[in-house]
């Protein structure tokens, strides 16, 4: 079939990695691209005007999920090891390593804001930070099983998270409780997310299929039932309209949410395809999988109105009853069974002269290994931070350089970072001129002066010690806590077998 003009396009394809590729995602300016995979490593790729690869040495066993900040000077990764690193993306690799759960680390997410980090682990918890102070801030526990997965709203006011116990559950985080569960009792949720305007959030499904629940009424909006293996990540287009996902069957499908159906199948992998992901503006989205290549792909559907889209479409498309999605009470739930007549591209046939990248791959090795952070530690491992309180900053990186801190001229050039600043603080269209950063009363007693290269102030030798103790003391503290939470857990569950049987019991001598 022939393709047409509004058709994604297979742009190019990056190999670089030496195992099965996990987690992708684009840079703020959608110039760089950051790719996890099961080979420990965490690489960055650059797109023009020469492609570019660096790879990542930190993490010791599989990382499973990677991000871009919102400002884009920040990478945060996941991995089996336990840990969370947050990176600065540039040559010299500095990172900074977190450790407060006690089992694998499946994902992590920035708030829209950058202010806070979350990340979900198979200890059955979900732990939020505070990015300015790099430190633990608060735990979710709800979950009985695995936490595969954790995102913030992009107001930051909900985190959905999803897990092997098949429940989806939604967190205010400003009284940090679960104020909803969604159960699925047919398989478990691998991903989930909310859409842009918060209103719905998406489920990839481990029993083949995508949700879209409504937040608002609390009721399941669509379920596609497109794949022939679970469904390992989706990622919404900026518009809302299309959701994109990531399959074991080997393909990706790309649904259209107001018109509820299958529009593409686009086969590129060979094998499952474990990561998607949609550029910032959506005119681009990547995919990565078990055969270790990155695939880059570009979206033209939105470059023509919707409704001539429909009218091209028409005889390429199976048309079913509409779905509920805008509907702010809606009727049922709307199911789609498996369509073969959606349009699909297979580039390894139709595709000539496909552009690939194979870039020379230069080795970063992390440069702060030793300084890491338990989950009550307060003292900030990246030495990145903005100007005292209520100071002007007409010049961001003046006294960067002079403490071994690389500036916005030393890093690989993004729209996203004009200055390299705080990480969270530092863009000049997010803040004012002036920024006071004052404790807020959770803060006040837990910073730590730190040795500034201008000669503020220095922790002595004994008290440098002191803290290490304690570290190591709370890492032990965080580990019982973990296994007296995993005892709890199967004391309730026996309680609860034996308070069923009991009821049994009665109910049976009652009838007697």
């Amino acid at each position: 079939m022939a393709f047409a003009p509004e058709d994604p396009i297979l742009e190019r394809y990056f190999k670089g990695h030496k195992a099965a590729v996990t987690s992708v995602d684009f840079s703020p300016s959608a110039k760089r691209l950051a790719s996890a995979s099961w080979d420990t490593f965490l690489m960055l790729w650059d797109f023009k005007p020469q492609p570019k690869a660096f790879r990542y040495v930190g993490h010791k066993d599989v990382v499973t999920s990677v991000q871009f900040s919102p400002l884009g000077n920040l990478v945060a990764s996941a991995s089996r090891d336990r840990t969370v690193r947050l990176w600065i993306p540039d040559r010299k690799g500095k990172s900074s390593e977190f450790k407060a759960h006690t089992a694998p680390v499946r994902s992590v997410d920035f708030s829209c804001d950058g202010q806070f980090l979350a990340t979900a682990s198979e200890d059955k918890s979900i732990k939020v930070w505070n990015m300015y102070r790099q430190r633990f801030l608060y735990s979710l526990y709800r979950h009985t099983h695995w936490v595969c997965c954790a995102k913030f709203s992009a107001d930051g006011r909900l985190i959905v998270s999803c897990s092997e116990d098949k429940t989806v559950k939604i967190w205010d985080t400003n009284n940090k409780l679960c104020i909803n569960s969604f159960t699925d009792s047919e398989g478990f949720a691998n991903f989930v997310s909310f859409n842009p305007s918060g209103t719905c959030i998406a489920s990839a499904g481990s029993d083949h299929t995508v949700k879209l629940w409504d937040i608002r009424v609390n009721k399941l909006l669509q379920n596609y039932q497109v794949h022939s293996g679970a469904v390992n990540c989706l990622s919404f287009h900026p518009s809302g309209n299309y959701l994109i996902t990531a399959s074991s069957d080997g393909t990706l499908k790309i649904l259209d949410l107001v018109e509820g159906r299958l529009i593409y199948t686009l086969q590129g992998h060979t094998g499952p395809v474990f990561a998607v992901s949609f550029s910032k503006g959506g005119q681009q989205f990547t995919s990565g999988g078990a055969d270790a290549q990155i695939l880059l792909w570009k979206t033209n559907f939105d470059e023509m109105s919707y409704k001539d889209l429909l009218k091209k479409n028409i005889k390429r498309l199976h048309f079913d009853a509409p779905p509920h999605l805008l509907d702010i009470y809606p009727r049922t739930a709307h199911h789609h069974d498996r369509k073969p007549d959606s349009v699909e591209i297979n580039p390894k046939l139709e595709v000539v002269n496909l552009q690939t990248s194979d870039p020379l791959v230069v080795d970063v090795v992390s440069s702060d290994t030793s300084n890491s952070t338990t989950s009550h530690s307060a003292q900030p491992p990246l030495r990145i931070h903005g100007p005292p309180p209520s100071t002007k900053m007409d010049h961001p990186t003046a006294s960067l350089s002079s403490q071994g801190i690389p500036t916005a001229n030393e890093i690989p050039p993004d729209d996203s970072t004009p200055h390299f600043l705080n990480p969270v603080l530092g863009h000049p269209a997010s803040i004012s001129s002036t920024v006071s950063m004052e404790k807020k009363p959770e803060d006040k007693g837990n910073s730590i002066p730190f040795m500034a290269a201008d000669g503020q102030r220095s922790i002595p030798m004994a008290v440098t010690d002191a803290l290490e103790h304690i570290m190591e003391q709370l890492n032990v503290l965080t580990q019982t806590v973990s296994i007296l939470e995993q005892r709890l857990t199967l004391t309730e569950d026996k309680l609860k077998d034996c308070l069923e049987n009991q009821q049994k019991i009665y109910t049976r001598e009652h009838r007697s």
